[in-house]
C-alpha cells in the first residue's frame, strides 16, 4: 500500500458498494440480455432530452456552467421554491459524499438502517464516521428505531430512503412529517427520495424548504431515465445548499448532463408516460413472481422485491442462476432481507426474459 495514504485510508477495503453489470459480464463471459439489477429506467429518457444532449455534444469542448444556473432556476420553478434552496451534483451518490465531507469527522455518530442503500455507508466510512445500523421492522425501515438510535448516539446524520431501496416499501407522507417533527436538535435528516417521481400519491411529505434539519435528495436517474448522465439535486435551506460550494467539483456537471436534465424536466408528459408504464410493469412482474411461488412485496419504486420464502443462501443461488442465464438482477445483502431477490422493471422484452428464466433458476437453485 502506498506510503502516502493516511492510516484511515489504508484501513479501508478496496471495494465499491455495487459490482457493476459490466464487471459481472467480464468475469463470467456471459453478456446480459436483460439488465434489471441497477434500477435504471429501461424505458429511457425523454426524446427531447436525447435531442438536447445530441445538440450539446458539439460543445463538449467547453466545461459545463459551474453554477448550474439554468438547471437550478428550472428546478426551483418546478418545485415552487427559490434557486437558493437547490444544490446540483453528480447524482445522489455524489451529493451524499459531499454531505459526509461537510459534516463528518473521525468518530462522528451516524444512524442508518441495517441493509439500506450501502453507498451512504461507503461515504460515511470513508470519512471516518461511526455508523449505527437499525434493523428493519418487517419490510419497512423502522422510523421509531432510527429516531431512538439518533437520540442515544447523539447522531449528527440520520439517513432514510423513502421509498426504500432495497425492499421497495414506503412510508406515507404523514409518517415522514411526524419523523421530522421529532428529530433531535443535533441531527440532520438526509431524506433520500430517489424514487419519489414513481411513488404512489401521498408518499412525498410537505417539508418547509427552509427547515434547518432536513436535506432532501432527488435524482434524474430513475423516472427521468438519465442514470448515465449523473444528475442529482438536493433541496434544503440556503445555508446548507450554499455549503456544497465549499467542497464540490465546480466543473463536475457536464454540459451534456445539464442540457439533458433541463429538457427532461420540461417534458413532464414523458414522465407521466413512464409512470404509466411503471405501473403496468410492476403488475406484470408481480404476476410472474406469484406464478413461480414467490411473494412480490408491494413496491413504490421501479423494481419489485420478491420474497423467495427461504434463506439468503437460496436467494443467492437464484441470483447466480439468473445471471448464468443472462439476466442481471440483485438482492438485499443483509439477513433477514436477503431472503429476497430484487428485479428492476423493464419493457416487454426484458420481462419476457424474466418470465422465461426465473422458473429455470428456481429449479436449479432448489
Amino acid at each position: 500500500m502506498s506510503r502516502f495514504l493516511t492510516p484511515h485510508a489504508v484501513s479501508l477495503p478496496s471495494t465499491v458498494p455495487f459490482t457493476g453489470p459490466e464487471t459481472l459480464e467480464r468475469q463470467s463471459g456471459i453478456p446480459f440480455r436483460a439488465r434489471l439489477g441497477a434500477n435504471e429506467s429501461v424505458f429511457g429518457p425523454s426524446p427531447a432530452a436525447i435531442k438536447a444532449m445530441e445538440e450539446a455534444a458539439a460543445g463538449a469542448w467547453m466545461y459545463g456552467d459551474p453554477e448550474n444556473h439554468d438547471l437550478k432556476q428550472a428546478l426551483a420553478a418546478h418545485l415552487g421554491i427559490s434557486p437558493a434552496h437547490v444544490a446540483v451534483g453528480p447524482g445522489i451518490d455524489g451529493l451524499l459524499g459531499l454531505i459526509c465531507r461537510l459534516t463528518l469527522e473521525p468518530g462522528t455518530p451516524v444512524v442508518t438502517s441495517l441493509g439500506a442503500y450501502p453507498t451512504f455507508n461507503f461515504h460515511v466510512t470513508g470519512y471516518g464516521g461511526n455508523l449505527t445500523r437499525v434493523p428493519y421492522k418487517g419490510d419497512h425501515e423502522d422510523i421509531d428505531g432510527l429516531l431512538a438510535a439518533a437520540r442515544t448516539t447523539k447522531a449528527r446524520l440520520l439517513y432514510l430512503a423513502n421509498p426504500d431501496n432495497p425492499m421497495g416499501s414506503h412510508h406515507p407522507a404523514a409518517v415522514i412529517e411526524e419523523m421530522v417533527a421529532n428529530l433531535p436538535d443535533h441531527t440532520l435528516l438526509i431524506l433520500d427520495e430517489a424514487y419519489a417521481d414513481l411513488a404512489p400519491q401521498g408518499t412525498v411529505p410537505q417539508i418547509a424548504p427552509d427547515h434547518p434539519q432536513v436535506i432532501r435528495m432527488r435524482t434524474f436517474s430513475k423516472g427521468y431515465g438519465l442514470a448515465g448522465a449523473r444528475v442529482g439535486f438536493a433541496i434544503t435551506n440556503p445555508d446548507l445548499a450554499l455549503a456544497f460550494d465549499k467542497v464540490r467539483d465546480h466543473f463536475g456537471m457536464s454540459r451534456l448532463s445539464q442540457a439533458g436534465a433541463l429538457a427532461a424536466l420540461a417534458d413532464q408528459a414523458w414522465l407521466a408516460e413512464v409512470r404509466s408504464r411503471t405501473l403496468a410493469a410492476r403488475a406484470r412482474l408481480s404476476g410472474i413472481a406469484h406464478s413461480n411461488g414467490l411473494l412480490p412485496l408491494p413496491s413504490a419504486t421501479n423494481f419489485v422485491t420478491m420474497d423467495c420464502g427461504r434463506d439468503g443462501d437460496f436467494a443467492r443461488r437464484v441470483l447466480a442462476e439468473m445471471g448464468a442465464r443472462g439476466v442481471f438482477i440483485r438482492m438485499p445483502g443483509v439477513a433477514p432481507l436477503d431472503r429476497c431477490i430484487r428485479i428492476s422493471l423493464g419493457d416487454d422484452r426484458a420481462l419476457d426474459s424474466v418470465e422465461e428464466t426465473l422458473p429455470q433458476a428456481l429449479k436449479a437453485a432448489g
